[in-house]
């Protein structure tokens, strides 16, 4: 553990144990769990720092799937992302956070996480992600899924909130502002979603909880 790691509890008096709960107790009611301003913020600022520091370069054009079945589509979504890979101080805290909820919900509800994957998104004015669910193709490893914001000073006027739909023919969702560390967790399958077009540039995480899925001559997730 690094010391921004042990500073998020340690320095922030932050109880994790208590939004921690929160989340186990809404994914069990409802599926999802919606949690503004959550994130430690010892751990939101850094990680907000990093984003702003970080080269155009470090990001690239995302799509959809991955390996073989990976395609870039500018009609589903526009954004830029940046795997975290724990290279950084910021992104090693991020995933000894996601590691300690990961710990909480399998002991709380069973649910069987395996690994975790997570990049920085970038959406630029206008970006945007059509309503999609966070699982591939013939595929049910990614179990649960994470958002978390970095965007100071983000008014509703600007747009580019997360609309979470129980179903696909749900016309009107759930909105989220996307406002600085406010901590979104839901079932990945079950839920519908987009991100609606922003006015100024927008910083997210994304990453997901996912499964053992291996069989034999097929590892997954990959090592």
């Amino acid at each position: 553990m690094n010391a921004l790691s042990q500073s998020v509890s340690e320095v922030d008096g932050f109880n994790e144990d208590t939004l921690f709960a929160r989340i186990a107790e809404d994914i069990l009611q409802t599926g999802y769990s919606i949690n503004p301003a959550a994130l430690p913020p010892t751990l939101t600022e850094a990680l907000y720092r990093h984003s702003q520091l970080m080269s155009p370069s470090q990001f690239v054009s995302a799509g959809i799937g991955r390996a073989d079945d990976y395609l870039k589509n500018d009609f589903v979504r526009t954004d830029e992302i940046c795997w975290i890979t724990g290279e950084s101080e910021a992104g090693t805290a991020w995933l000894h956070w996601c590691a300690e909820l990961q710990k909480y919900l399998n002991r709380r509800l069973f649910l069987g996480l395996f690994s975790f994957e997570s990049h920085f998104a970038h959406y630029k004015a206008g970006d945007f992600y059509k309503r999609h669910v966070d699982a591939f193709k013939g595929e049910s490893n990614r179990k649960l899924s994470v958002v978390v914001y970095l965007n100071s000073n983000w008014y509703t006027e600007d747009g580019g909130e997360l609309v979470i739909y129980q179903n696909w023919q749900e016309e009107k969702g759930i909105r989220v502002t996307p406002l600085m560390g406010t901590v979104v967790v839901f079932l990945s399958e079950e839920f519908p979603h987009e991100v609606l077009p922003a006015k100024r540039d927008r910083y997210s995480i994304a990453g997901w909880f996912r499964v053992n899925t291996s069989v034999a001559e097929r590892v997954d997730p990959p090592q």
